[in-house]
């Protein structure tokens, strides 16, 4: 009998990063996980509505808590032709009514997250988490949309359905305009853009190439990139520019 012939079987080096118990948290593989970190993106929403609504009727508060957490998911269908997220996926009416109920009836509950830095890490946490499964979402999903012009895939229009995914619900309602950025880009704008930016050109380019499961590492990478970024900012662990100054002079 014949040798049959070896077959080599192509090793995932870095394998590793996705097939652990804290990556499959992060990339919220489990129901019960999204569904939680789903209620700590929409209470981190309404804590900063209820806060700038002051002693506006419940109405107000409600829409505007609606369009402040499902902005992105609303605009970029739109864009790309698609069913806008609160139309499409119920659990997300579910937890921003949940998480509505609990600043309205409970606003003790918004002041515990101001004084125990332990539970707003938890919830900047979640807030994040989310934050970058929508990002991931729609910049694959316009990039898989949209028709190629000049490149050999598009390169601008899922960058921008990808940053309007991460920071649309501060334009919303429309009639802010450019109030949002008159004062400067917020710091979620950012970290939307340039993470956009990156996964967009890492999976479309020869950056991917060999890469087994390109898009769950870079969803991964991009998940640590917003919760670092989200924690340095929501804990107050940067400089002011107040102290910088200060400093300088």
């Amino acid at each position: 009998m014949g040798r049959g012939k070896q077959q080599s079987v192509a090793v995932d080096q870095t394998g590793w990063m996705i097939d652990n118990e804290i990556a499959n948290f992060l990339l919220l593989h489990q129901t019960e996980v999204l569904y939680m970190c789903m209620l700590g993106y929409t209470f981190m929403h309404g804590s900063k509505v209820f806060a700038a609504a002051g002693d506006r009727p419940v109405s107000y508060k409600l829409v505007s808590m609606i369009l402040a957490c499902t902005g992105g998911g609303i605009l970029v269908p739109l864009f790309i032709n698609g069913i806008p997220v609160p139309l499409a996926n119920d659990a997300y009416p579910i937890a921003i009514l949940i998480s509505f109920c609990i600043h309205h009836y409970f606003p003790i509950v918004g002041d515990v997250m101001k004084l125990a830095p332990a539970f707003k890490m938890v919830v900047i946490l979640f807030y994040e988490m989310i934050r970058a499964k929508v990002v991931t979402t729609f910049t694959v999903g316009a990039a898989a949309a949209i028709a190629p012009s000049t490149f050999s895939f598009p390169v601008f229009g899922p960058i921008m359905c990808g940053t309007i995914a991460g920071c649309g619900g501060a334009f919303l309602p429309l009639n802010k305009g450019l109030d949002p950025i008159a004062s400067g880009m917020q710091t979620p704008m950012i970290t939307a853009f340039t993470g956009a930016t990156a996964m967009h050109l890492f999976l479309n380019t020869s950056l991917s190439e060999g890469v087994v499961d390109a898009k769950s590492k870079a969803h991964l990478h991009l998940a640590v990139y917003f919760i670092a970024v989200g924690l340095v900012t929501g804990l107050g662990l940067s400089e002011k520019k107040e102290e910088v100054k200060t400093k300088k002079e």
